[in-house]
């Protein structure tokens, strides 16, 4: 028989607060059950939840012992059992005594999949795959260099260590700043998260290690001419298969992203309205940001092409290969304008010929899915004013 006061005479109030009052206790009887177990992450994660059932916070003992008196003698009271002596369990929980858990390398890495897994509502699988493989890439580095450190173990001689073979790795195989950085900047994403979430409280030596970066390289655009007379010359892409070709001619006139054509599912695909369109959407992927979303007028020869792939690109839908098929394939039949072109071009040309036509700027970023810096007022260009812009640039 459990016996609590419930500190009121009523007997309907009681009868409102009794079954609160047993779901704290059947919580808090839970986390005491979950603290007894040899596995420090779960015996930690249970102090937690211990201390948030007996209604306070959880803090480590040395900011415990810095608590106004007050508050620091609750705590005290709280862990105290009715024959004087100290529950060791709440005391763990209450008075910070929880051991902080020693959460390696590796293991933060495993960790950060659940604690982040917001971050994937919505992607692809192949999203997903290309967001998760630079995080294992930075942190098989860190382990190879370092070692499988416990992350309360990482010191500042570390991180220099680590910075060091990063920084010789750069002058003898050639590589860019980025290349570095962007193991510097997913390693920092999935400590400070972890830390953070799982409540560690530690201070990680995570600044000042970026190297300095040049200035971008920039992705020149198709001219004019080479588009007309050699992209679209007879017979010059009859090399490609049918999907990645007619990709290509799609981005021609639409200034589309590859990935946004190569996601497109066939109700997505509107030839048969008034003015035939694609929908750019974010169905069973992610997009870029929220100005993506939009409709795009088809014209040209990014027209006929949509014709051709009535159903889209299923060979490519979702999947980070059509770049490469097209960049490959260009570059071997001399229908590159220079080494640094890419697929990608096509869209920086879509731009240009807008810009020379003097189109307005809340047209262009509306056509390539930018955001407006600026507040944005009313719906925009229509769709057959849209038709209209890129009809006058077509090829």
């Amino acid at each position: 028989m459990i016996w609590i006061s419930l500190r009121t005479d009523s007997e309907s109030h009681a009868r409102q607060k009794a079954e609160a009052s047993w779901s704290q206790m059947v919580e808090a009887w839970e986390a005491r059950l979950a603290g007894d177990t040899e596995d420090a992450e779960r015996r930690f994660e249970a102090a937690r939840q211990l201390a948030d059932r007996r209604g306070f916070r959880y803090l480590p003992v040395a900011q415990v012992a810095k608590l106004p008196e007050a508050e620091f003698l609750e705590r005290v009271r709280t862990v105290m059992k009715p024959n004087g002596k100290v529950d060791l369990l709440e005391a763990r929980a209450v008075l910070g005594g929880a051991t902080v858990p020693g959460i390696t390398v590796s293991r933060a890495l495993e960790l950060f999949w659940d604690l982040a897994a917001d971050r994937t509502i919505g992607k692809s699988e192949d999203q997903i795959r290309r967001w998760r493989n630079p995080r294992i890439k930075a942190t098989d580095n860190f382990v190879k260099v370092v070692g499988d450190r416990e992350l309360a173990a990482i010191t500042a001689d570390d991180m220099i260590d680590f910075r060091g073979w990063w920084s010789k790795r750069l002058a003898k195989e050639g590589l860019t700043p980025g290349s570095a950085n962007k193991d510097f900047t997913h390693l920092a994403d999935t400590w400070k998260t972890v830390n953070k979430l799982k409540r560690l409280g530690l201070a990680l030596p995570l600044s000042d290690l970026m190297f300095k970066e040049g200035e971008k390289a920039e992705r020149p655009p198709f001219s004019d001419k080479w588009i007309k007379t050699r992209l679209l010359a007879p017979g010059a892409l009859d090399g490609l298969n049918l999907e990645a070709r007619c990709l290509l001619l799609a981005m021609v006139n639409t200034g589309c992203r590859p990935s946004e054509l190569a996601g497109l599912m066939p109700e997505h695909i509107r030839l048969g309205h008034a003015v035939p369109h694609i929908s750019i959407e974010a169905d069973g992927r992610q997009l870029k940001n929220a100005s993506s979303r939009r409709v795009m007028p088809l014209v040209g020869v990014s027209l006929e092409a949509m014709r051709e792939c009535p159903k889209g690109f299923p060979t490519y839908r979702f999947k980070d290969k059509v770049s490469d098929t097209v960049n490959k394939f260009l570059r071997e039949n001399g229908l590159m304008e220079s080494p640094a072109h890419v697929l990608y071009s096509l869209r920086h040309s879509f731009e240009d010929r807008l810009l020379a036509a003097g189109v307005d700027e809340r047209i262009r970023r509306d056509l390539f899915g930018h955001t407006l810096n600026r507040e944005r007022y009313g719906k925009g260009a229509t769709l057959e004013h849209k038709q209209k812009v890129i009809q006058a640039i077509a090829f």
